[in-house]
C-alpha cells in the first residue's frame, strides 16, 4: 500500500470556459468538482493505475465531509484525522481556447496541537502497512514548517521510503528528514537555494540529506540528481491543455518506482509520460491514457 498525506486538503473546483475575461462576465463550459490536494491527486493516479492506496491527512467542517464523501464515491480509501476548521476550497479557471489556466488557492483551517498530535499518532500506524508514503502539499495553519521533514524523518526510521513535494520552507526543511526522493519544480527550487543552476540546487538538497532531487521543468522535461548519477528526460513535444495537478501525476510515477525498485531511467520516463498525460486529462488526479502510451516510448532518457 502506498500511503498519501494531504495535510491541506482540499474541494476542488475546476471551470473550464472559452476566453476567460477575468474582468467581466464568463461562461462557464464544464463544472468540475472532487476532493483535491496534491496528496488526494497522486492516490487517484495511482489507484487508476491498480496500485493500493490509502489517503491520510486533515479534513474538518461541511467542506471536510464533503471531501470525504466525494473519496467514498471515487472508491478511495482513507483515514482521514479531524480539524474542527472547515477545510478549503480552491478555484481553477481553464480556458479552454488558450489553453492557460489560473489557480486560487484557501488557505485552509488553523490546526490546533492536540489535532496535529492526532494525526500524528494516526500516520505512525498507518505506515505499519505502507510500502511507501508520499508528503505533498501546502500547509495549513498551526502546522510547523519543519513537519514534512518530521514525517519524512518518521517514515525513515521504519523503513518506509518518503517522497516530498513542496514549497517555501516546508521543502527547505525537508531534507532534514531523509527522505528518499524530493520532488521540486524548477522555480521552488530556485527560491529554496537561490543562485544557481538546476544540477547544482538539487545537489545542495542532497547534501542536506535527500537521498534523490527530481526537478520537473516544464516542456524541458525532468532532472534526476540521484546516488546513480544524474539523469535528463526530455519529452519529444509540448502536450497542450491544463497542467494543474501535472506534478502529482508525475509523483505518483516516483512513487511506482519507489516500490517497485525501477531502475532510474525507467522511473523517468514513465514519470514523465504521466505528467504529460496529465496536462492532457481535464482535471488534477486524471491523466490521458493514449497521450501515455503515446508519449511514453518518446521520451528520452540521458544519463552522466
Amino acid at each position: 500500500m502506498i500511503l498519501t498525506v494531504t495535510l491541506n486538503a482540499a474541494l476542488d473546483v475546476t471551470y473550464q470556459a472559452a476566453e476567460i475575461d477575468i474582468k467581466g462576465s464568463n461562461r462557464v463550459d464544464h463544472v468540475f468538482r472532487r476532493a483535491g490536494g496534491k496528496g488526494v491527486n497522486v492516490a487517484r493516479v495511482l489507484a487508476a493505475l491498480g496500485r493500493e492506496v490509502l489517503v491520510t491527512g486533515l479534513a474538518g467542517g461541511p467542506t471536510g465531509q464533503a471531501i470525504i464523501a466525494d473519496l467514498d464515491a471515487a472508491g478511495l480509501p482513507h483515514a482521514l484525522a479531524p480539524v474542527a476548521g472547515d477545510s478549503r476550497m480552491t478555484l481553477t479557471l481553464f480556458d479552454t481556447a488558450y489553453g492557460s489556466a489560473g489557480v486560487f488557492n484557501e488557505p485552509g483551517p488553523t490546526v490546533s496541537p492536540d489535532e496535529l498530535g492526532n494525526f500524528a499518532k494516526k500516520y505512525e500506524q498507518l505506515l505499519e502497512t505502507a510500502s511507501a508514503v508520499v508528503i505533498s502539499g501546502s500547509l495549513p495553519k498551526g502546522v510547523p514548517a519543519d513537519f514534512y521533514a518530521t514525517l519524512a524523518r518518521i517514515a525513515a526510521d521504519r523503513g518506509v521510503p518518503a517522497i516530498v513535494d513542496a514549497d517555501g520552507e516546508p521543502l527547505r526543511h525537508a531534507p532534514d528528514g531523509h527522505p528518499a526522493i524530493m520532488k521540486p519544480n524548477h522555480e521552488e527550487l530556485a527560491r529554496a537555494v537561490p543562485g544557481g543552476t538546476p544540477e547544482e540546487g538539487a545537489q545542495a538538497l542532497r547534501d542536506r540529506g535527500a537521498k534523490s532531487v527530481v526537478v520537473s521543468m516544464g516542456e524541458r522535461g525532468l532532472l534526476a540528481v540521484t546516488p546513480d548519477g544524474t539523469f535528463r528526460a526530455r519529452m519529444p513535444y509540448n502536450v497542450e491543455g491544463n497542467p494543474t495537478g501535472a506534478g502529482d501525476a508525475l509523483v505518483a510515477g516516483l512513487a511506482l518506482g519507489l516500490v517497485e525498485r525501477t531502475p532510474w531511467p525507467e522511473r523517468l520516463r514513465r514519470a514523465a509520460a504521466l505528467g504529460a498525460a496529465a496536462v492532457a486529462a481535464p482535471v488534477a488526479g486524471d491523466f490521458d491514457r493514449e497521450v501515455y502510451d503515446h508519449i511514453h516510448p518518446k521520451i528520452d532518457i540521458t544519463q552522466r
